[in-house]
């Protein structure tokens, strides 16, 4: 084997798992961002649902719902009115490659929260 043929296979012993890293990293983070908006998704629907008077379970059982379909697991729900506003927040966590525990997603809905007479 010459020094070309050695050089040339260090080179892509180098720049391989480089490229490699590069790809997933792309693919993860495309997944992230999935993450976020059916987190938001989950979060907009459990607000839009929620309606004074009736039982708000329905509405949490429908964003959890939107959020496991989407792919996220360890869903979790938080729901208040804050000055007349009704704040749902979805947490949860996507698919992922490795999990170093900063995966965890957090998205918010914000509505003015109406009063039926």
């Amino acid at each position: 084997m010459n020094q070309r043929g050695v050089t040339e296979s260090v080179q892509w012993a180098i720049l391989m798992p480089a490229l490699l890293m590069l790809i997933l990293g792309l693919v993860q983070t495309g997944i992230w961002l999935h993450g976020r908006a059916v987190a938001a998704a989950a979060a907009a629907t459990i607000a839009d649902l929620r309606v004074p008077g009736d039982d708000p379970s329905a509405a949490e059982e429908a964003g959890r719902r939107v959020a496991a379909s989407g792919g996220l697991t360890d869903v979790g729900v938080e729901v208040g009115v804050e000055q007349g506003l009704v704040v749902v927040t979805v947490t949860g966590r996507p698919l992922s490659f490795l999990d170093f525990g900063l995966t965890e997603i957090r998205e918010r809905a914000v509505l003015p929260a109406e009063v039926i007479r």
